[in-house]
């Protein structure tokens, strides 16, 4: 049995390699060696996408050709997380509608997914690595599918709970939560306070 290729994306961005496939893939661009099935940088583009696992019935070899690089994400909440946002080609109806609540929730108007991406990519870095952002309300107030970083840990948060995040799903938190971070974009945070829904792993619902 072939070990599981390095491209499972957690909340904090990075890229992982783990038997769990996720609800969603998505891209950064070519970031792999097709030859050798391997990363060779983070992300090529700004443009860092969530896209559905199936569209029309394609398929393709993941990592086999020089095309853009197949990353995986447990749910759509991770993968905002990490500093993504939806696909306009394959999530037409939610790419839209991040955006109407994007704009809302940032008070701008006629915005182009081009003009996101910039936005996003000074939230979601910090030289190479995740920027972690101050949180500006207590945890319990945060939306729904927010997510924040304590210590190694990553956490969800779900109607005021703050559930902990692992490559299989989300459990209940073991511990207090009192000194995180913000991991989710505050752009994107916005978005979420305006009303977009993420939609999240079977396991975060089932608590």
């Amino acid at each position: 049995m072939r070990p599981p290729l390095q491209n499972r994306v957690t909340p904090t961005g990075d890229i992982i390699a783990t038997a769990h496939r996720g609800m969603f893939t998505g891209n950064r661009g070519i970031i792999h060696d097709p030859a050798t099935r391997t990363l060779t940088r983070r992300w090529a583009s700004r443009a860092w996408l969530t896209c559905v696992c199936e569209f029309k019935g394609q398929r393709r070899e993941v990592m086999g050709g020089r095309s853009w690089t197949e990353l995986f994400f447990l749910d759509e909440a991770t993968a905002l997380s990490a500093g993504h946002r939806p696909c306009f080609f394959c999530r037409r109806d939610d790419a839209n509608r991040f955006r109407a609540a994007w704009q809302e929730g940032n008070g701008v108007r006629g915005v182009l997914a081009r003009d996101i991406d910039t936005v996003l990519h000074g939230e979601r870095l910090s030289g190479r690595k995740k920027r972690l952002h101050a949180l500006t309300m207590p945890l319990e107030q945060l939306p729904g599918g927010a997510m924040v970083q304590e210590g190694a840990d990553s956490f969800l948060i779900v109607q005021g709970r703050a559930l902990a995040w692992s490559p299989a799903g989300y459990r209940e938190a073991q511990r207090a939560i009192k000194d995180a971070m913000l991991l989710t974009p505050p752009s994107t945070l916005r978005a979420l306070l305006a009303g977009y829904r993420p939609v999240l792993h079977p396991s975060a619902t089932g608590l």
